[in-house]
């Protein structure tokens, strides 16, 4: 018996597969960060009246900071 469990959604090419966690209002959307970016190191998102800032470090990480 497999009891290894199955992707919920396949991973986009070059991106670690996502965690298995429970989808709440079915299945969550993939976008690639270079997407949200474009070509940009930093973007506003405003949310709820909020201004927060959406960035890429260095090493290639992403940090959200209000």
């Amino acid at each position: 018996m497999n009891t290894t469990p199955t992707p919920r959604q396949a991973p986009l090419a070059g991106d670690a597969p996502a965690p298995a966690t429970p989808e709440l209002n079915g299945p969550v959307p993939v976008l690639p960060s270079a997407e949200l970016l474009r070509g940009q190191k930093a973007v506003a998102i405003d949310h709820n009246g909020s201004l927060y800032r959406l960035q890429t470090t260095r090493q290639g990480k992403l940090i959200l900071t209000k």
